[in-house]
């Protein structure tokens, strides 16, 4: 993955406080995703067969149907036909099913018999050839940091599935499918982190897909991020979280009347600007905590804040918990 840049560096690489509308105004979102390929596992299902993947809050889940075919069932949604080729997301962990047939007692994944490889593949097979048909999965779990990242997923459906592109793109998709799918038979020196840097770039394209589609990816916060004026206000908070911003200098960095620009805001973001911007520093000096101990004026000072008292306040009001607890965990 990337190497990550500090608040100061971002800070130095912007230099003016000025932000145009941006061409991708979503693609500093996806950029941070960062996603963390934590397990993989390839199986090969003979027969009928029915598994039930556990509830995994704060982490993807996703499948890719390399041979055959199969059903997935998750609460609240109709059953789904996933045939060979499909790419489907589960991008809140909910538990749900993968089988042959929807009406068969599904088998707890963890007792399915799975056979670690390495510390990040696994491997599965239920059944035997002379059991009928042929199913072979590739599944992935997935965590992710950044609360730009967070927000986003907060906002995908609870399945997102892909089955048919424009051709160009299907020829790319079909050779990536079909890469991971022979890394995962093979295990070759080096296969891990191939299927993981593939399965990255799958699971982005697939949120893309639905962010290019689906009608709700243009309210909310999303719809804010391409709007042509909150786009402005949001990316100016994003990068320089540290700034003294008010309504009115962010009213006057998006072209705007500061009473037009607050109530377009809270309309479509769900929040009010004083708000959203405490959460958003508060957010990320919670992961700044996680990562490291760090005296907390310079926290206060790098996110906007004139005392170390000031800046605690406000995150206790937003975390629930102090500056302090987050940093003594750590110890």
């Amino acid at each position: 993955m990337c190497e990550e840049l500090t608040l100061r560096d971002t800070t130095r690489q912007i230099g003016s406080s000025k932000f145009p509308a941006a061409n991708d105004p979503l693609g500093e979102i996806l950029h941070q995703l960062r996603l963390d390929g934590s397990l993989y596992c390839r199986s090969t299902l003979f027969g009928d067969w029915s598994l039930a993947m556990p509830v995994l809050t704060g982490k993807m889940m996703f499948h890719i149907i390399s041979h055959g075919q199969c059903w997935l069932t998750i609460e609240g949604e109709a059953p789904q036909l996933l045939k060979q080729g499909s790419l489907v997301l589960v991008p809140h962990g909910l538990g749900h099913s993968l089988c042959r047939d929807p009406g068969l007692e599904a088998t707890p994944l963890f007792e399915a018999g799975i056979k670690q490889v390495s510390e990040r593949y696994e491997t599965l097979q239920m059944g035997e050839e002379s059991e009928g048909e042929l199913t072979e999965l590739t599944c992935g779990l997935i965590s992710f940091d950044q609360f730009a990242a967070k927000q986003l997923i907060q906002m995908l459906p609870p399945l997102i599935m892909l089955e048919t592109l424009a051709q160009s793109k299907s020829r790319w998709l079909n050779a990536s499918l079909d890469l991971i799918a022979a890394e995962a038979r093979q295990l070759k020196p080096g296969g891990e982190t191939i299927i993981t840097h593939l399965a990255d770039i799958l699971v982005i394209q697939l949120i893309r897909h639905w962010l290019e589609e689906s009608p709700e990816a243009n309210q909310g916060w999303l719809g804010a991020l391409r709007d042509k004026h909150l786009g402005i206000a949001l990316r100016a908070i994003h990068h320089q979280p540290q700034k003294n911003w008010t309504v009115d200098s962010l009213a006057r960095e998006c072209g705007m009347s500061r009473s037009g620009f607050s109530a377009h805001f809270t309309s479509l973001v769900g929040n009010t600007v004083k708000n959203y911007l405490t959460h958003w520093r508060m957010n990320l000096a919670y992961q700044r905590l996680q990562k490291k101990s760090e005296p907390l004026i310079i926290l206060a000072e790098e996110f906007g804040y004139s005392s170390e008292a000031a800046f605690s306040r406000a995150f206790k009001r937003v975390m629930g918990v102090s500056p302090s607890q987050i940093g003594s965990s750590l110890l």
